[in-house]
């Protein structure tokens, strides 16, 4: 899953595509390097960034995802609101990546039931303004766990396909830069909920920090790529259904070594399963069709 910050403040790249032409672009340069989706979003969560109107959201998504879809991408929309989420559907969106998990907006979850879209739900525990300030965990695996299956349950109360929804653990949202650690160490335990995990791991803080240089100053968003790519192939390995990143290059050729890995271990005439990068119609093992179609939107 490629990202198309169409935002003026981003943590990592600043704005650099925040004209809809250059997002246009710059999602085309993605799908080029491999990237299966482009997720969309016009709300920065960096922590501490402000709120923008849905009318602000609304202006900077459509357009992209109108002229990336047109030109055949499988595209995803990034937002916790309801009303962009539709109307960003309604401009060809095949899914719906709502980092709040529908906690911010109760409308969200009737909305994706209505849709028939998949639905990413991540772990959040507030937007983020706030969110350093919830980073209270007794078991951070666990906690993440439950909350996720209370987000899954209020999705199926809601009408929402269970074969439909992907989890996310929420990397740096609320965490604490250790706690990034044991999430990405224990994707199984979010995976024995029974549904797809989608990893968005690229650039954060908790990269930065590992790679500090001596002086302790963490290395920016930049420089994370590498690292990026390394934590793609080991959650590859792990199942992951999907990884979240910005350079699609070094993540899209980790996933293929850890694809030719796995493969190499699988004893001869057992079936294999390798990744599939397009949202879930079922279980996560399996392969829906390459591109979306009229009658099967959430392939």
């Amino acid at each position: 899953m490629g990202v198309v910050n169409v935002t003026p403040d981003s943590f990592s790249d600043g704005g650099r595509w925040f004209e809809p032409d250059a997002a246009v672009a710059h999602g085309r340069s993605l799908l080029a390097a491999g990237a299966d989706l482009l997720d969309v979003g016009g709300e920065s969560t960096r922590p501490g960034s402000a709120r923008v109107t849905v009318e602000d959201e609304l202006a900077r998504v459509l357009p992209v995802v109108r002229a990336l879809t047109a030109g055949g991408a499988a595209v995803s929309v990034d937002t916790t609101r309801a009303e962009v989420a539709e109307r960003a559907v309604d401009a060809g969106a095949v899914l719906v990546n709502d980092v709040s998990g529908g906690l911010a907006d109760p409308a969200m979850h009737r909305t994706v039931a209505r849709l028939g879209v998949a639905y990413v739900a991540m772990h959040w525990r507030g937007h983020a303004d706030v969110m350093d300030t919830r980073v209270d965990y007794d078991d951070v695996v666990e906690d993440v766990r439950r909350e996720l299956a209370q987000r899954l349950d209020e999705l199926a109360s809601a009408g929402v396909d269970p074969a439909r929804v992907v989890l996310d653990p929420g990397l740096g949202f609320a965490k604490r830069g250790a706690d990034n650690w044991p999430l990405l160490a224990h994707l199984d335990r979010l995976g024995s909920l029974g549904r797809p995990v989608l990893v968005g791991a690229s650039r954060k803080r908790f990269l930065g920090h590992l790679l500090a240089g001596a002086d302790g100053a963490p290395v920016p968003p930049a420089g994370r790529d590498a690292a990026t790519a390394a934590v793609s192939a080991l959650a590859a390995l792990a199942g992951a259904w999907c990884v979240r990143v910005h350079e699609v290059a070094g993540s899209a050729d980790a996933v293929r070594v850890a694809a030719a890995w796995t493969a190499a271990g699988t004893p001869a005439g057992a079936p294999t399963h390798p990744p599939t990068t397009h949202p879930p119609t079922d279980h996560p093992t399996d392969r829906p069709p390459d591109r979306p179609t009229d009658e099967d939107v959430t392939t």
